[in-house]
């Protein structure tokens, strides 16, 4: 039975595919990005803490803008002190709303991923033509701020078209994060001879599906990164392997979770020597760089 495919890659199973290092010989790489989103007041989209009313939503509005306002601060300096990395998901429309924010990311030399232009809106369900001007804005607002045009994209809401990674592409990116099928880069086929590098994001070690989805609370949020990262150190002894964690400042911000995720990067922290803790354009960068058919 030959059921409709994506056509983006094909079925290679982890077991038997060549085998590589990160640098230094490292076989864990772990990155940490966090999502910088903005939202329309009075409509569109929106992660909710609670049944959202008719618009205004002041609730859910306050509570989301709280992260930007607040939580993301808490969350450099939890940074900062262990001299941690991130990769910063960057809506478009924070440079109007919330530059110091992005510039903040700037000054620790964070890398500025692709985040369409304000997650009240979703890509895929737009045509070309008007996913095409989304992705356009987007990537020529952060080029503009940062000198240079970022390398990867996650799309807001991880939405997809069946042309966007094609449009990724051709709008001169080199990676995508949307796909969570995948502990190793893999490369994704598009139309025109290009092809994409899918980095791994994750879906489970992601606070928004684990404690807005599952109702998780801090502390398991934390345990479960401090398990995924014991037990990936163990597995990444077989072949390079790939540990992301996605975090939202207006949920992992708040204190009562922080103090949890404190525990969690300071765990991971204590083995910066054993591991590779970096960005998923580094991660990228190195695959592009490995002899032809190393990567699937």
């Amino acid at each position: 039975m030959n059921l409709r495919h994506h056509g983006r890659y094909d079925y290679v199973p982890l077991r038997g595919r060549p085998d590589y290092s990160w640098p230094d010989g490292k076989r864990l790489a772990v990155y940490f990005a966090l999502n910088l989103e903005h939202f329309s007041f009075g409509e569109g989209l929106g992660a909710e803490l609670a049944p959202g009313g008719p618009p205004p939503d002041v609730l859910n509005y306050a509570w989301r803008d709280w992260g930007n306002r607040v939580g993301a601060w808490y969350l450099h300096e939890a940074f900062d002190a262990l001299h941690l990395p991130m990769a910063a998901l960057v809506n478009s429309s924070l440079y109007d709303y919330a530059p110091a924010l992005v510039a903040a990311h700037r000054a620790r030399a964070d890398e500025i991923v692709g985040h369409g232009r304000s997650n009240a809106e979703r890509q895929g369900t737009l045509d070309e033509v008007a996913e095409r001007t989304l992705i356009r804005d987007a990537t020529y607002r952060l080029a503009k701020e940062e000198g240079r045009a970022p390398e990867g994209w996650l799309g807001p809401w991880i939405s997809h078209s069946h042309v966007t990674a094609d449009l990724l592409a051709e709008a001169g990116y080199k990676y995508l994060l949307d796909w969570c099928m995948d502990d190793q880069p893999i490369w994704f086929k598009c139309r025109g001879n290009r092809r994409l590098l899918a980095v791994p994001y994750p879906q489970e070690l992601n606070d928004i599906p684990a404690i807005v989805g599952r109702k998780e609370n801090g502390a398991d949020f934390a345990d479960m990164i401090v398990d995924q990262f014991d037990e990936m150190m163990e597995l990444s002894r077989m072949r390079p392997l790939v540990m992301g964690v996605a975090l939202h400042a207006y949920i992992v911000g708040q204190p009562h979770r922080l103090r949890h995720l404190k525990r969690a990067l300071r765990h991971i922290a204590q083995q910066r020597g054993a591991i590779w803790l970096t960005t998923p354009g580094a991660i990228a960068r190195h695959c592009v760089d490995l002899p032809a058919g190393t990567v699937p």
